[in-house]
């Protein structure tokens, strides 16, 4: 992937964080941490757990591990050690790359990290993905997602077809992480292929983006997700902001009120990118001429089955057990609902189908959070469901309290995917054949009797 990432004059600036990293640089960085990389014990045909944040180290090592010629595993930094330890016995890498300090607060967006590299496991990748990204519910047999470098370049090349993106020479102004899809090829790798300067805000608030913004002269595009939308629309900016193009957002459906908020107040336009970790981008409306709906992006076959959106994919994007009912023969089955307009191919999404919701645009599936908490002493069955919140209804097996139960919870689940709301039963409400209710009116109700 070098002629993806590395192409482009070495004195061009590629990051600012906030001082700027040129390619020359960031290749002599690469090249060192690819060394660390190899003498502890990395191969051709092996993988690299990376649980770092946000920080010019994720992206040396990152990079470091594809020129090795090895299968980069990304960790949410978010996660447990019991989430982390789970997933490190299941892919078995060959090293893990972690920080041993880090000095920055909780509100950065990139951090200071100093990382080290401990040896793990001596044997070779459990596939030939050159990416392995956790979709929530990672520990089940199809969330664990693997992308070819192939299909990482294409996706790249498909980036640079689409009308709206930043061009070379302009700035993208990065808040979502790099960990997960739209932050890693939407902004990393497109960046450094495209000649796009990636500049993250000092912190993660309304006030920092618009000074990144107006730091340059440069045309600039804010790439986030709708959590990100709405700290925009309630920032005021100071004076005019010139530079500004327009904000990109993919995620969750942006309500048409938060969308009106924001074009109101900075008079650009806002995009939409509708996308999955299993196959990237699907579709965009960057000019926001068709909100809701998105065309799909070049490359891209998008149909609509028995009210579900199917996606081309030619192969099966998942490790180890495969799940028919998300992939099979060429199309990924996304659980999305949806429709598609027979003469313009536009494409309308319109929710989920499944137990995903998206909590301050992080994925979370509910299934992961209720067969985790199912699986806690203490606890005979459980039920989480969306209630405005990830709400969880439990029947205990004995003694429990909700305080107990909370920290329980906080061993083994990431802050984003943990209930926030706790409720007791002594009796769980079942159907007639045994199975439990998951009506969110029939808990509730059971709950209040």
């Amino acid at each position: 992937m070098d002629e993806i990432l590395f192409a482009g004059r070495s004195t061009d600036i590629c990051l600012r964080l906030p001082e700027p990293i040129d390619r020359a640089t960031l290749h002599q960085l690469v090249t060192t941490a690819q060394g660390r990389l190899v003498a502890a014990g990395l191969r051709p045909g092996g993988a690299a757990a990376l649980r770092l944040p946000p920080s010019l180290a994720y992206v040396v090592n990152l990079l470091a591990t594809w020129r090795a010629g090895a299968q980069a595993i990304l960790l949410d930094h978010r996660l447990t050690d019991h989430e982390v330890d789970r997933a490190l016995v299941r892919l078995t890498p060959q090293v893990v790359v972690a920080p041993i300090r880090s000095g920055s607060g909780a509100l950065r967006i990139f951090v200071d990290v100093t990382e080290g590299v401990t040896p793990y496991a001596d044997s070779p990748a459990v596939s030939g993905h050159a990416v392995i990204q956790l979709s929530s519910g990672s520990t089940g047999p199809s969330k664990v997602i693997g992308r070819t470098a192939a299909d990482l370049v294409a996706e790249v090349r498909r980036y640079t077809q689409i009308d709206g993106v930043a061009l070379p020479g302009e700035r993208i102004i990065l808040l979502p992480s790099m960990v997960h899809v739209l932050g890693l090829v939407g902004g990393l790798l497109y960046g450094l292929h495209a000649g796009v300067e990636l500049v993250p805000p000092q912190r993660l608030s309304g006030d920092a983006v618009l000074a990144a913004i107006a730091a340059d002269a440069t045309p600039a595009t804010v790439l986030g997700v709708p959590f990100h939308i709405g700290l925009l629309a309630s920032t005021r900016p100071a004076g005019p902001l010139p530079q500004l193009r327009r904000m990109t957002t993919g995620g969750e459906l942006v309500p048409a009120a938060v969308a009106r908020a924001f074009t109101d107040r900075y008079g650009v336009p806002l995009g939409n990118m509708y996308g999955m970790t299993e196959v990237g981008v699907i579709g965009t409306d960057l000019h926001g001429s068709h909100r809701p709906s998105i065309a799909p992006a070049p490359g891209i076959e998008v149909r609509e089955s028995g009210g579900e959106l199917w996606v081309s994919c030619p192969a099966s994007p998942y490790v180890g057990l495969s799940d028919p009912t998300r992939w099979a023969d060429g199309w990924l089955h996304t659980r999305d609902a949806g429709t598609v307009d027979p003469d313009t191919g536009l494409v309308t999404v319109r929710g989920r189908l499944d137990s995903q919701v998206s909590v301050g645009g992080m994925k979370v599936d509910l299934t992961e959070v209720e067969t985790t908490v199912a699986e806690l002493p203490g606890v005979a069955a459980a039920v989480v469901v969306w209630d405005d919140a990830i709400t969880a209804y439990v029947q205990p097996d004995g003694p429990l309290s909700e305080e107990t139960l909370d920290k329980l919870l906080a061993e083994r689940l990431a802050g984003y995917k943990r209930p926030r709301v706790l409720r007791l039963l002594d009796q769980l409400p079942r159907t007639t054949t045994g199975k439990l209710v998951r009506s969110t009116d029939a808990l509730r109700s059971a709950a209040t009797s």
